[in-house]
């Protein structure tokens, strides 16, 4: 973890990693080669992501007091699908496999499903896969890791990656796309919103 792209001591990476700021979105930058690496372009891309106030974005407030920094993680293997569960006070109710991400010149699919792996009639941000879209290897066990780590909080999706049959953890976030992309058909806005149960005030 840096505070900056030039106290990056490339030697002690491998030769493929991940760099991403931990205070935002969308800055990851994957190394595939160290040898043929743009150094200048990652540093162009992650020094002006160190100065961007993502809380302003959205106004999502977790991000709020986050100190800007550049860390590394490992190049995962292998095709990567997220696999997103939608929790609610421990219990996953409903979760979409995003498909296609980071294919050049293809849009991003969201395909929904039920806990018992049943597509969901709607859309929300993306459209559906036009390919039939698989069950993935360690749902059962993504399942189950989704309700221990959303137990007592009303809501929080909980996200993972399953590349054979290995699960990673991805994030946890209570605020899905910031909370302002509705569900098409809009019926749908109403049914995950009766999911969610806020204590009572004190």
């Amino acid at each position: 973890c840096w505070n900056t792209f030039e106290e990056i001591d490339f030697d002690k990476l491998p030769n493929q990693f991940v760099l991403k700021c931990t205070h935002d979105s969308g800055s990851t930058i994957i190394c595939r080669d160290k040898d043929t690496f743009d150094k200048q372009a990652a540093a162009d891309r992650l020094n002006t992501a160190l100065k961007r106030d993502f809380y302003k974005r959205m106004r999502e407030w977790v991000y709020k007091s986050v100190t800007p920094r550049i860390i590394a993680e490992p190049l995962l293997q292998g095709t990567i699908n997220d696999y997103k569960f939608f929790c609610f006070n421990g219990e996953p109710k409903a979760m979409f496999i995003a498909t296609d991400r980071g294919v050049a010149g293809v849009e991003t699919k969201f395909d929904f499903f039920d806990m018992d792996f049943n597509h969901l009639p709607f859309t929300n941000g993306h459209p559906n896969s036009d390919k039939p879209v698989k069950k993935p290897v360690g749902f059962e066990e993504m399942k189950r890791l989704a309700s221990a780590l959303s137990q007592n909080i009303p809501h929080a999706r909980i996200d993972f990656y399953d590349i054979n049959g290995k699960i990673y953890f991805g994030e946890i976030t209570f605020f899905h796309w910031s909370g302002t992309t509705p569900f098409n058909p809009i019926e749908w806005d109403y049914k995950f919103g009766e999911w969610i149960e806020l204590p009572k005030k004190l």
